[in-house]
C-alpha cells in the first residue's frame, strides 16, 4: 500500500511541476517601446497602428517621401514628386527638439535645437509623432476649418492634410501614408526618452507585474509628454514702430536667425528672398519690420503670407508656442545691431 501512494505521489508531483511555469517580473529596459508599455498597463492602443497586410510599405519609401518628397518601390521608377515646393523636412524636425517632452517651451527649444544644430521650425517635430493622440490643435481650425475635424485624431488624415494643403502637393497615396507611418514608428518614443524620475519607473514596473494600480502608471507615463502640440496664433505688436514692451537680446535673435530664417531664405533654400549675412540684407529687414509689407518679419513670422497663383511656395506663421513674443523682438533687436 505505502509503495502504491508513492508512486502516485511521485506521478502528480512530476506532473505537477512538468506544468508548473516559472512567473519572471517584466524589467523595465531603455529602449522599452512607450506605446507597448501603455498597451501592457491596459490603455487603448493608439488609431494609427501600422497595416502590415498592405503591399509596398516600406520605413525606407517613408524616409525617402518625409526627406525627398518622392517614393520609390524596389524594382519601379521613382514616383512623383509629392510638392514642387516643400518635403516634410521643410517645417518639421526628425529628432527631439524639446529637452523636456511635457513643456512647450520656444525658448528651451531654441536653446536645444541650436546645442544640437538643428533648425528652428513652426511645425512640431515628427520625431513621437505616433505617440501624440491630438493633431492641428488650438488654433489651427481657424486657418483649415472643417478639414481639421478628420485630422484632430487621426494621424493618417493629418498626414494627408499636410501634404495637400501644407506642403501645396498631391495627394499620397495609401501605400504611401503607410510608409510615412512605418517610418514614424521607427522614431517613436522610447522609456528613456522621457524625463521619469526613479520613483516613477519603480510605479510603472510594479503596475506591469499587478503590483501598483495601472492607471496611475499610465497617468505617469502621459503626464510625461505632450498628447498634442498646443497652437496659438499671435499677432504683431499694436504699434509696430515700438514694437513689443520687451527688451530684445541680439545673442538670442542671432540664434533664430541662423536656425530660422536662414533654414527657409538661405540660398532660396524654400523661398525666393535671399538673406544671408550681408549689411544690406540687414539693412532692408530692419526698414520692413515696423511696415505692413511682405518684407516685415512682424508680419510674416505672425500672419505667415498667403498661396497665390503661380506661386504657392508660401511662409508659414509661427505661433506663439513656436516663437514667443519676446524671441521675436530678440530677432529685432540682432537685425538692428547688424544693420548699424
Amino acid at each position: 500500500m505505502k509503495l502504491i501512494m508513492y508512486f502516485f505521489c511521485t506521478f502528480f508531483a512530476v506532473v505537477f511541476f512538468a506544468n508548473w511555469e516559472v512567473s519572471e517580473e517584466y524589467v523595465l529596459a531603455d529602449t522599452d517601446s512607450v506605446a507597448m508599455i501603455l498597451e501592457k498597463l491596459g490603455d487603448r492602443p493608439v488609431n494609427h497602428k501600422l497595416d502590415k497586410n498592405r503591399k509596398n510599405v516600406s520605413a525606407e519609401v517613408g524616409r525617402d517621401l518625409i526627406f525627398n518628397g518622392f517614393s520609390k518601390i524596389k524594382g519601379q521608377k521613382k514616383s512623383k514628386q509629392q510638392s514642387k515646393h516643400f518635403v516634410c523636412t521643410s517645417c518639421h524636425n526628425t529628432k527631439i527638439e524639446d529637452p523636456n517632452l511635457a513643456i512647450s517651451d520656444p525658448q528651451a527649444r531654441l536653446e536645444y535645437v541650436a546645442k544640437n544644430e538643428m533648425p528652428f521650425l513652426q511645425g512640431t517635430t515628427l520625431f513621437g509623432a505616433v505617440n501624440r493622440t491630438s493633431f492641428y490643435n488650438g488654433d489651427y481650425d481657424k486657418k483649415y476649418g472643417k478639414l481639421v475635424d478628420k485630422a484632430r485624431h487621426n494621424l493618417r488624415e493629418a498626414i494627408q492634410l499636410c501634404a495637400v494643403e501644407c506642403a501645396q502637393g498631391r495627394k499620397l497615396k495609401a501605400w504611401e501614408i503607410e510608409s510615412i507611418l512605418a517610418f514614424l514608428w521607427e522614431n517613436e518614443f522610447k522609456l528613456s526618452d522621457l524625463n521619469l524620475s526613479p520613483p516613477q519607473r519603480v510605479t510603472i514596473q510594479n503596475a506591469l507585474n499587478g503590483k501598483a494600480n495601472e492607471k496611475k502608471a499610465i497617468n505617469i507615463l502621459k503626464s510625461a509628454y505632450l498628447q498634442g502640440s498646443p497652437a496659438s496664433f499671435a499677432y504683431p505688436p499694436p504699434d509696430r514702430k515700438m514694437g513689443a514692451k520687451l527688451k530684445g537680446n541680439p545673442e538670442n535673435g542671432k540664434l533664430i536667425y541662423d536656425y530660422s530664417c536662414k533654414h527657409c531664405h538661405a540660398e532660396e533654400a524654400y523661398s525666393y528672398f535671399k538673406l544671408d549675412d550681408e549689411k544690406i540684407t540687414f539693412d532692408h529687414l530692419n526698414k520692413h519690420f515696423s511696415r505692413y509689407t511682405r518684407y516685415s518679419v512682424y508680419q510674416v513670422t505672425r500672419f505667415g503670407t498667403p498661396v497665390m497663383n503661380g506661386k504657392k511656395a508660401y511662409m508659414p506663421q509661427y505661433t506663439s508656442e513656436r516663437m514667443s513674443d519676446q524671441q521675436l523682438e530678440d530677432l529685432r533687436a540682432y537685425v538692428k545691431l547688424r544693420s548699424e
